[in-house]
């Protein structure tokens, strides 16, 4: 649903999902536009024993790409109705973006006689994309509401926490989510109802968050599949029939 907070986690993940890919891409020389990062080949800290060296990811190009493809779309809307929308919608691109700038790390490789680490190379390098997604769920859960009211500068809906500004990592939503758990065919949310649930789980397979709180049917399913497998000389298999039970939980 447009402008929720999934919304603006989608439009995140999305941008950061992009520069993430084609950085990786560029560093493994798929791209022809683009390579490592040359302005790191030179310096360090010669007396803690270290240089810039290897391969560093180059996410400035990624970033570019990122903006170029997600963002220009948006920009052509942004002078029109709606364009309070676009305008949070290029934020949350951004700080999808963001999320993979602020999240690099330095790994470096040891030198030295019998693996000792007198020399060390380092360089500069993408976290894993679990990791941005990780630090973007959280920007999700802890994301702000903006006003509605068309002004030249997006500014949060709560009077209290105007003067606190919103930082370029933010993710802002306009509008609050619906009832994910019950089915809204206008909003094309299928709802809940009928999904199959994992009983044993804390996570969002769980039946006690996936039912919405409304419980879960268990059912038995019998399982029918050939197994014992042994190859009969000469020349053919054969197998065993077996017959498994298994529980099945969905909500209700």
């Amino acid at each position: 649903v447009a402008g929720t907070k999934e919304s603006a986690f989608i439009h995140a993940v999305t941008a950061a999902g992009l520069v993430h890919s084609v950085t990786r891409a560029c560093s493994a020389g798929n791209v022809t536009e683009c390579s490592c990062d040359a302005s790191l080949q030179s310096g360090g800290s010669a007396s803690e024993g270290w240089h810039w060296g290897g391969c560093s990811d180059d996410i400035h190009y990624g970033m570019s790409f990122s903006r170029k493809f997600l963002d220009v779309p948006l920009r052509n809307v942004t002078g029109k109705s709606g364009s309070r929308l676009a305008v949070m919608n290029l934020h949350n691109n951004e700080a999808g973006r963001q999320a993979v700038a602020k999240l690099m790390s330095m790994d470096c490789r040891c030198h030295g006689v019998s693996g000792s680490c007198a020399v060390k190379t380092c360089w500069k390098t993408m976290s894993s994309f679990e990791k941005i997604g990780r630090f973007l769920k959280d920007k999700y859960e802890n994301s702000i509401q903006i006003s509605d009211r068309v002004k030249k500068k997006l500014r949060r809906k709560e009077k209290s926490q105007r003067k606190i500004p919103i930082q370029k990592e933010d993710l802002l939503y306009l509008n609050k989510s619906p009832n994910y758990c019950v089915e809204d065919h206008k909003l094309g949310i299928p709802g809940t109802q009928g999904r199959e649930c994992n009983r044993t789980s804390e996570g969002p397979d769980g039946c006690n968050l996936l039912c919405c709180g409304r419980g879960y049917n268990t059912h038995v399913v019998r399982h029918v599949e050939r197994c014992e497998c042994k190859f009969v000389w000469c020349c053919y298999v054969r197998c065993r029939r077996c017959e498994t039970m298994t529980d099945v939980h969905t909500c209700k």
